[in-house]
């Protein structure tokens, strides 16, 4: 059955430089504040900075009149898909130097003119970035190098509905350029959902998850897109294919997984068909609060390896904790979430309950069904989650070193991996700033057989140096999780500021199999060079 059109939303400017939306930024006394709390930073933080300051040259290639009214070279619309939103990002457009600024941006509205596109590009050497929401935080839609004679950013945000909905398989055929609100306004009538929702899910589409294997909110089960694909329709520079609609298949390697992860440097997602959820209607949470941060780690690893399957399993560290405004005290918080569509979920949160005391956790009181709201700890937590990149940019404009990096490792490594980040990436940063850096961690995604941290680091930056100071920090991060063989991403994907890393990471020969897709799919290395392969 086809599915209904979006109701037009209100319309909201997004920032070309930092995250979000540009009303939703701290204002020159908030950064100052926040500023004054990290020793060493700005007594002023820098301009916001401006698209017409940037050096944005004369577009070096010219569309051919067929094309043209799908792409533009206007100055705001280059500058705004020159990067992701990465903290490399924001400050190298808070300093003025954005590095190579795609030359045009196209908007293709269905497959044929994404062909059209790819084929113009290969036949006159014009780098494509493929591009959706631009919420890239690894340098994933950006172009390095000089190879090629110019750069054009396809936008593919044009491309945005939900074409048809099967309600007996429940599930949807989806275009690939759908922002996560657009996607799920279109669901709603049907009382389905995708049931991914990352913390960029304002900011980034459907395709853009599924080329970067994104991670969802979620904490167990059903954690990353790649759980929810039935199929893919992908356009190459060799040709387009789809894969069948299948619940599951033992038929030679998946087609699908060939793309998922793939990052734009085999083909072009376009549309896929997903597997949907009925929307929740029961919930239940709860926070626990524990002195001893091993012990908290226990009672997740407890509950992840229980058959409760919580939606949310979030544990932070006292440092977290105290960032989000759940706990004060210097206690670990974790934090238990709980929903269905079809059942209470009261017995199975009391259940996650009991573990967490049985390891020591005091909990707070439950909100289910019956209740009012959430716990404060629960609350705050929810609300620093979604404001916390914004702060990211305003710490950024004092002069702050301020990022994150996620990973996964088998529980048996990730005590020793998380003491091991910091302390070393706490020394790595304060021999390169020489000043004392905060490093705090929550676990954002936990397994039976392990879990994924999230660290955050911010220290105060010298002034100009700041890219040199992450590109360090973050160096003696990636040597940590090499030598603990925790992955270079657990749900960030690779681009080009992982791809040293991820290069150690994968075995030779698949790597040669890569190498050998790209030259088939690819003949003319237009797709995202840079990414993945050489």
């Amino acid at each position: 059955m086809p599915a209904t059109p979006p109701r037009p939303g209100a319309s909201r400017t997004r920032s070309w430089w930092g995250w979000g939306y540009a009303d939703a930024h701290p204002d020159d006394a908030e950064c100052i504040a926040m500023g004054a709390l990290l020793p060493g930073t700005l007594a002023r933080p820098l301009p916001i900075p401006q698209v017409a300051d940037l050096p944005i040259a004369r577009p070096a290639a010219t569309p051919p009149p067929a094309l043209a009214h799908l792409v533009t070279a206007d100055p705001q619309a280059r500058a705004a898909h020159a990067m992701g939103k990465a903290y490399r990002d924001v400050i190298r457009a808070l300093r003025g130097r954005p590095g190579r600024i795609p030359d045009l941006v196209a908007r293709p509205t269905d497959d044929q003119e994404v062909a059209e596109l790819l084929d113009w590009a290969g036949e006159h050497g014009v780098a494509v970035i493929p591009f959706g929401g631009g919420s890239s935080v690894v340098g994933g839609v950006e172009y390095r190098g000089d190879t090629h004679r110019a750069v054009l950013s396809l936008d593919l945000t044009s491309m945005d509905r939900v074409l048809e909905i099967d309600t007996a398989s429940r599930s949807a055929r989806i275009q690939a350029g759908a922002l996560g609100p657009v996607l799920e306004e279109q669901l709603r009538p049907h009382g389905l959902t995708l049931r991914h929702f990352p913390q960029s899910f304002e900011f980034s589409t459907l395709g853009g998850w599924l080329a970067t294997r994104a991670g969802g909110h979620y904490a167990t089960g059903h954690t990353h897109i790649d759980d929810f694909v039935q199929s893919l329709h992908v356009v190459t520079p060799a040709g387009a294919g789809t894969s069948w609609r299948l619940p599951a298949s033992g038929a030679g390697p998946s087609p699908d997984r060939l793309f998922l992860g793939s990052e734009g440097a085999l083909g072009v997602i376009t549309e896929a068909w997903m597997r949907l959820q009925e929307r929740p209607r029961h919930k239940a949470s709860a926070s626990v609060t524990f002195t001893d941060f091993h012990q908290a780690l226990d009672a997740v690893r407890a509950i992840a390896q229980s058959d409760l399957a919580p939606a949310n399993c979030r544990l932070l560290d006292p440092g977290e904790a105290l960032l989000s405004g759940a706990s004060h005290d210097g206690s670990s918080v974790l934090i238990l979430g709980f929903e269905s569509a079809t059942t209470r979920v009261d017995d199975r949160l009391t259940d996650a309950l009991d573990l967490a005391r049985a390891h020591g956790g005091r909990a707070g009181t439950p909100a289910t069904d019956r209740d009012a709201p959430a716990d404060t700890a629960v609350t705050a937590w929810r609300s620093a989650f979604l404001r916390m990149p914004y702060l990211r940019d305003g710490l950024a404009r004092m002069g702050a070193v301020v990022e994150t990096f996620e990973t996964a490792a088998t529980w048996d490594r990730i005590p020793a991996l998380i003491d091991a980040v910091r302390t070393q990436v706490s020394a790595a940063a304060l021999k390169v700033t020489r000043h004392p850096a905060t490093i705090n961690c929550r676990l954002t995604h936990v397994y039976p057989d392990g879990a994924a941290p999230y660290f955050t680091v911010a220290v105060a930056g010298r002034p100009g140096n700041e890219l040199d100071i992450w590109d360090d920090i973050k160096a003696a991060a990636n040597d940590v999780l090499h030598r603990h063989h925790a992955t270079i991403t657990h749900h960030h994907a690779t681009g080009r500021d992982h791809r040293p890393a991820y290069d150690r990471q994968r075995p030779e020969p698949f790597a040669l199999a890569l190498r050998a897709a790209k030259d088939a799919l690819d003949p003319h290395r237009i797709l995202n060079p840079g990414v993945l392969i050489g």
